[in-house]
């Protein structure tokens, strides 16, 4: 069993923007595996399992806390910490990269420093999406709780279902086979030219 989380932030003002890409990812994962999302009895995730594979969590704690979501899915839910995947946008990766790892820091990144304080670990696996760098001029915090633009949205929603594959892979695989696969720096190339052909 795995336990598969998809930082964001709930509600629809936040549904499609940009610091929600890991929560749209793992959203759309369950639900193309006729999963159906509760929520969990203490009210702080959406939890949707996937019998004798995985629970799929979308904290409802808002951003900055996800770690207490995280922490009380454990115990209700008590896989080893090696086999908790998170899932969550990134400013260091252009739109369209996919990074796999088995243990780091948070680089930055609230959602997952409050997972990895909550578990007291770094060696926890995640799933980083690239979201690019804002702008000369536009602060992140705007950037990231921004919708993709328009002409982002072809290339965003191909990524979606790559990091689905990429999760299923680590599930039915194992994450080092899903690295070798997904963390190719030729895929974003390969994937931009697929959306400019319609493919």
């Amino acid at each position: 069993m795995w336990l598969v989380v998809g930082l964001g932030n709930p509600g629809p003002r936040y549904a499609r923007t940009r610091h929600n890409f890991g929560w749209m990812a793992v959203e759309a994962l369950a639900r193309s595996q006729g999963l159906v999302f509760r929520e969990t009895p203490e009210g702080r995730a959406l939890a949707a399992e996937w019998p004798e594979r995985a629970v799929f969590l979308l904290p409802l704690t808002y951003m900055n806390l996800s770690g207490e979501a995280v922490a009380s899915a454990l115990r209700r839910w008590p896989v080893p910490r090696e086999r908790v995947l998170v899932v969550y946008d990134d400013l260091d990766l252009p739109l369209g990269r996919l990074k796999l790892a088995p243990r780091g820091g948070s680089g930055g990144h609230r959602g997952m420093a409050s997972v990895l304080a909550s578990l007291g670990t770094e060696e926890i696996p995640r799933l980083r999406m690239g979201i690019g760098r804002p702008a000369r001029g536009i602060p992140v915090p705007d950037y990231v709780l921004s919708e993709f633009a328009p002409e982002e949205w072809p290339l965003a929603e191909r990524i979606l279902t790559l990091a689905g594959e990429a999760v299923r892979t680590v599930l039915e695989e194992g994450l080092a086979r899903a690295m070798t696969l997904y963390n190719r720096r030729d895929l974003l190339q390969n994937v931009k030219e697929g959306v400019k052909d319609g493919r």
